[in-house]
C-alpha cells in the first residue's frame, strides 16, 4: 500500500500512528495497541523507497545522521513524520494529526482550562507521556486565543504540526531545524518579534526554559510542554535542569511566572476507545509559596483541595471518569496516582 492508502485505512479504523519496519507488515495503533494493518511484510527496498519519498530533498541529511523529523498532508491529514535507521533499513513513525484544529470545549478538558486563553503573561505548561493529546491541546488553546484577540502569536515547532488559519491574529509558525537553528535560538529570536503569545513545542533544555521564564517576566504569554506526569513533577524537572546554585533563584523565578500546569493521559474507555484523564493546577498563593519553597510533594495536596477555583488532580479526574460510568474501576487503579485514595473513592 501506498502512504497515502495506510493513512485512509488508518483514519478510517480511528487509529493514531502508523509504524512500517522491515520484515514486518504495515502496523498501526489504535485504542492505544499496535496492530498489523495487513499481512504482506515492508521489504528493504520497500522501507528505502519510503523513506526517499517522505524525506525529498532532505534524503541525504537523513542518510548522514540517521533520523529525520517532517510533516506532511496526506488523504487529506496533517502528518507528523519520524524517520530513522535500524538495523541499517529505515523505520517509519507516522502520527495522524487531526484534520481541523478541535474547539477546545470539545476536547473533554477540565472548565478552568478555557480561561487560561484569558491570560496576557505568564507561563502555562501542557504535560504528559507522549500521544496523550498535548499537541492538540496547544493547538486549540492558541485557536481559540486567534478567534478572539487581536495578538500575534509565535511558535516554534519540531516540526509544525497543526497549520493555522489566521482570524483576529497574526500568527509566525517557526520549524526548528528548517526555520530556526534550536528551541533556544528561536526563543530568543522571537523576542525581538513582538509577540504576544509564544508556544515553545519542547522546553528541553536550560537555555530554552531560562529564556521562557525571562519572556514571561518581560510579559509574554507562553505555552510550553514537558514529558511530566503530574504538576509537581513538571516543577522538579524544571528546577532539576539548573545546577543546585541557581536553583534557589530559579524557584524564586518559577513561583511568580507560572501560570498553570494542565496534565494529560488517555485511559482505555469501558465501550471501547480511549477518554482524556487530565490533572489542572492552578497557581495560586499557596502554591507559589511551595514553589518558592521547595516543598513541592505538598503541591498535590494543595491542587486537590483547589476545586472551587477549578483545580482537580489526576486521581480526582480518574475518579470522576468512574462515577459518570466512562472507566472501569481496574482502569482507574492502574492509572491512578495513589491507588488507596482511588480504590476508597471510585464507588
Amino acid at each position: 500500500m501506498t502512504i497515502e492508502q495506510l493513512v485512509e485505512t488508518a483514519k478510517r479504523d480511528g487509529a493514531s500512528d502508523i509504524h512500517l519496519i522491515c520484515g514486518l507488515p504495515p502496523k498501526y495503533r489504535r485504542d492505544g495497541e499496535v496492530r498489523s494493518m495487513s499481512e504482506e511484510p515492508m521489504t528493504a527496498e520497500d522501507c528505502f523507497a519510503v523513506a526517499r519519498r517522505l524525506s525529498g530533498p532532505e534524503y541525504e541529511r537523513f542518510e548522514r545522521t540517521g533520523e529525520l523529523d517532517s510533516a506532511d498532508t496526506f488523504s487529506g491529514s496533517r502528518c507528523r513524520i519520524h524517520l530513522f535507521m535500524q538495523q541499517g533499513v529505515p523505520s517509519l513513525a507516522l502520527r495522524i494529526l487531526r484534520e481541523e484544529i478541535p474547539v477546545l470545549e470539545k476536547l473533554d478538558l477540565p472548565p478552568a482550562v478555557a480561561p487560561l486563553t484569558d491570560l496576557h503573561k505568564g507561563i502555562v505548561l501542557v504535560t504528559g507521556e507522549t500521544g496523550s493529546g498535548k499537541s492538540t491541546t496547544l493547538a486549540a488553546l492558541l485557536d481559540s486565543i486567534n478567534h478572539r484577540y487581536y495578538r500575534h502569536i509565535v511558535t516554534l515547532e519540531d516540526p509544525v504540526e497543526y497549520v493555522y488559519k489566521p482570524d483576529k491574529c497574526a500568527i509566525n509558525q517557526r520549524e526548528v531545524g528548517k526555520d530556526t537553528a534550536s528551541f533556544a535560538s528561536g526563543l530568543r529570536a522571537s523576542l525581538r518579534e513582538d509577540p504576544d503569545v509564544i508556544l515553545i513545542g519542547e522546553m528541553r533544555d536550560r537555555e530554552t526554559i531560562e529564556t521562557a521564564i525571562t519572556a514571561a517576566e518581560t510579559g509574554h504569554l507562553v505555552f510550553g510542554t514537558l514529558h511530566t506526569g503530574s504538576a509537581s513533577d513538571a516543577v522538579d524537572r524544571i528546577v532539576q535542569v539548573f545546577p543546585e546554585g541557581a536553583q534557589t533563584q530559579i524557584r524564586l523565578q518559577l513561583s511568580m511566572t507560572l501560570q498553570a500546569v494542565l496534565t494529560q493521559q488517555l485511559v482505555p474507555k469501558k465501550d471501547g476507545g480511549r477518554v482524556l484523564a487530565a490533572e489542572l493546577m492552578i497557581v495560586t498563593d499557596a502554591i507559589r509559596n511551595l514553589i518558592r519553597s521547595g516543598n513541592t510533594p505538598q503541591i498535590a495536596n494543595a491542587v486537590a483541595t483547589s476545586a472551587s477555583i477549578g483545580g482537580m488532580t489526576m486521581d480526582q479526574a480518574l475518579i470522576r471518569l468512574v462515577r459518570s460510568g466512562r472507566i472501569t474501576r481496574d482502569t482507574a487503579l492502574h492509572y491512578a496516582h495513589d491507588a488507596e485514595y482511588v480504590k476508597k473513592n471510585a464507588i
